[in-house]
């Protein structure tokens, strides 16, 4: 979850490492701290809250050096607070680590450590380690580093100094992302890209058990059986301007209206519609593999999951291929029937997310074709996966996923017409047919949201009520969910998202004439059937808000509110019914003055179980 950035070099360290943290806030904002070593003494500064709290620490009484490690947290051990902000410090104030993660044995150490529990400042687990270190210190930060690793079960991402070797960072990873960027005469260290980009596009993806030693001039890497590698250096193309707002007022909402030109980076040189051709480079899935898949399991989590559970029509429908989808947290810990012929399709966008890639591994072992979809190029999923589907979204920065959903779905809807085409399950002109809607599907996007203001009144009547109710059928089902996701995660409304078939089994109790309905009614072959379940709904007071194709008239007359979306084919309508919902997140959280882009509570990646 939280967000690591070091520098070694010549520029001011300091001023390096907050403009790192601030590209990497949306990782935790709990607190942030920052270490550097001035005159072979360590120096530390911790604020609680957002990082501006921190900088305006440090304009007061500013500091310098070439050497810094800073942390922004998002808090698992110990309440937010100056005392349980990194980076911690051992005793006597020799050793300084930051840490992402948890180390899972830290009560059993501390009590080893009984004689330094007096020295102990903090309630969380990484202070552990920065007595640990101190602890095997004789002249060597990294022989003690990775002593002290050696003896601590969990997930770790750190960064450590010492103030008897004030040109050094050591940096180590388990389960949890780092990256060290390379410089001329100067190196880094982050938890992702993004707060590197202003100083350089070489970056090394560190493995897991990787301990590296890095000075201004110098990256060295073991991994964990003490072997020196040399680690590829990949060149990072995204755009840093990426991550700046452009002129909107949020991250969210710069990222809603990327979208058309996120879905054509994802389509882009991998269909062809006129041909009917699809050719995806990444994934080398033959015919015949294709052809021995039993069964597909497609595991993720939050958003993630809800773009599997759409995708998981598709492979039914297009490919013939039974497949279930799993939230990623339930399926490590059952056992599930797995051999090899059996797919697995990890979905992430961070290609970190601590469940999924537990997933991940655990299919791995059970000798399963792995495919993952994922954004981050060189993320830990992207690695252990055998085929990788990148979505070229770019950086998202709003914590509420929105361009990485549609991406995704891309990725999903790609994946399946190509299972459908080497199956021959779907004949050619219905492939043809699906393959224009998708490359249309970025000019409807794009036509819709030039209305999006007309989205704004409608969550202007709304955004003082206190629960939602959000419906969907087939295959926008789970457009249902993720939409009562979005107005949960940022405005803190309670919503839910049911099947509407399910309506009459339980949730009927609590319409009133009060309660708002939004319901997705565009063309589909259970266009009726949801018709109905509005007007069950209305015949008890409800409050509709009806999400319909561009062509209908019928609903106008039985709904309160109407949100007119450009008209799809049923199978490709997810794409565009979920544009909406996101658009009503957003501007009911904005009314009524929530944090969109840092909703309390959340964090971007999920890098901790």
């Amino acid at each position: 979850m939280c967000g690591i950035v070091g520098y070694v070099g010549k520029k001011n360290a300091v001023e390096v490492v907050l403009k790192g943290l601030k590209k990497l806030e949306y990782r935790g904002y709990d607190s942030a701290g920052i270490a550097l070593v001035h005159n072979n003494l360590l120096h530390i500064r911790r604020s609680v809250g957002k990082l501006c709290n921190l900088v305006e620490n440090i304009k007061k009484t500013p500091i310098s050096s070439n050497i810094s490690i800073g942390h922004t947290r998002w808090a698992t051990h110990g309440r937010p607070s100056e005392n349980n902000a990194h980076p911690h410090t051992d005793a006597t104030n020799s050793v300084v680590i930051v840490h992402n993660g948890i180390i899972e044995n830290y009560a059993e150490l501390k009590d080893q450590l009984k004689e330094n529990l007096k020295d102990f400042k903090s309630e969380t687990d990484t202070e552990v380690l920065a007595h640990l270190i101190k602890k095997y210190y004789k002249d060597n930060l990294f022989t003690a580093v990775k002593e002290a690793l050696s003896k601590i079960k969990g997930s770790y991402a750190l960064g450590v100094m010492c103030k008897d070797d004030p040109d050094t960072i050591i940096c180590a990873k388990q389960d949890a992302p780092l990256i060290i960027g390379v410089g001329e005469k100067e190196n880094f260290i982050a938890s992702d890209i993004p707060a590197l980009l202003s100083y350089t596009r070489n970056m090394i993806f560190l493995e897991d058990g990787d301990i590296a030693k890095i000075t201004k001039d110098k990256i060295v890497i073991y991994d964990k059986n003490g072997n020196e590698q040399n680690r590829e250096i990949k060149n990072i193309q995204w755009d840093p301007l990426l991550a700046e707002k452009a002129g909107y007022k949020h991250f969210m909402l710069k990222e809603i209206f990327e979208q058309p030109r996120t879905i054509e980076d994802t389509l882009r040189g991998r269909i062809y519609p006129n041909e009917g051709k699809i050719h995806v480079e990444e994934v080398k899935l033959s015919k015949e593999d294709i052809k021995n898949i039993s069964n597909i399991y497609i595991v993720a989590c939050g958003t993630s999951y809800h773009a599997g559970l759409v995708s998981k029509f598709l492979f039914e429908n297009f490919a013939n291929i039974p497949t279930e989808v799993d939230i990623a947290s339930e399926f490590r810990y059952r056992n599930p029937i797995l051999n090899e012929k059996t797919l697995v399709i990890a979905i992430s966008q961070s290609g970190e997310t601590a469940d999924t890639l537990a997933a991940l591994k655990l299919a791995k072992g059970r000798n399963c074709q792995i495919l993952a979809v994922c954004n981050v190029v060189g993320s830990s999923i992207s690695r252990e996966a055998k085929h990788v589907f990148y979505t070229h979204c770019g950086i998202e920065i709003g914590v509420a996923s929105t361009k990485a959903f549609t991406g995704q779905l891309i990725a999903l809807y790609i994946l399946a017409l190509d299972f459908a085409s080497k199956k021959e399950s779907l004949n050619k002109e219905d492939i043809k047919r699906y393959l224009k809607e998708l490359w249309e599907i970025p000019v409807k996007i794009s036509k819709f949201l030039k209305n999006a203001q007309e989205v704004n009144k409608i969550a202007k009547l709304f955004d003082r009520k206190k629960d939602f109710l959000y419906l969907g059928r087939h295959i926008n089902y789970p457009v249902a969910l993720e939409g009562a996701l979005k107005l949960k995660e940022i405005s803190y409304i309670h919503a839910e998202g049911y099947a509407a078939g399910e309506m009459k089994h339980g949730p009927i109790a609590l319409i009133d004439e009060v309660m708002p309905i939004v319901a997705i009614v565009t063309d589909s072959r259970v266009y009726s059937k949801i018709v109905s379940n509005i007007e069950e709904a209305k015949a008890r007071g409800a409050i509709i808000i009806a999400i319909v194709s561009l062509n209908n008239k019928e609903i106008s007359t039985k709904s309160d509110y109407v949100i007119y979306v450009p008209q799809t084919d049923e199978f490709i309508s997810p794409l565009m019914s979920v544009i909406p919902l996101q658009l009503l997140a957003y501007y009911i959280a904005v009314n009524l003055g929530c944090d969109v882009d840092q909703p309390r509570n959340l964090a971007k990646s999920v890098t901790v179980e």
